[in-house]
């Protein structure tokens, strides 16, 4: 009798991102020049310029 393979994925890895890894990761970021910016509250990263609609199917 042949026993069947499973058909689902591999779980992926669990994320195990620390705020001590966080940090560090933030460090290492501005040491090498980066900047990190205030957005004020509300503000989208939005832009309002019209969308464009991709239609799959028959017209």
């Amino acid at each position: 009798m042949r026993v069947k393979a499973s058909t689902q994925k591999p779980k992926p890895a669990p994320a195990v991102e620390t705020s001590e890894s966080i940090e560090a990761q933030i460090a290492a970021f501005l040491k090498s020049g980066g900047e990190i910016q205030q957005i004020a509250k509300g503000v989208s990263g939005q832009s309002h310029t019209p969308s464009r609609h991709i239609t799959i199917g028959k017209k």
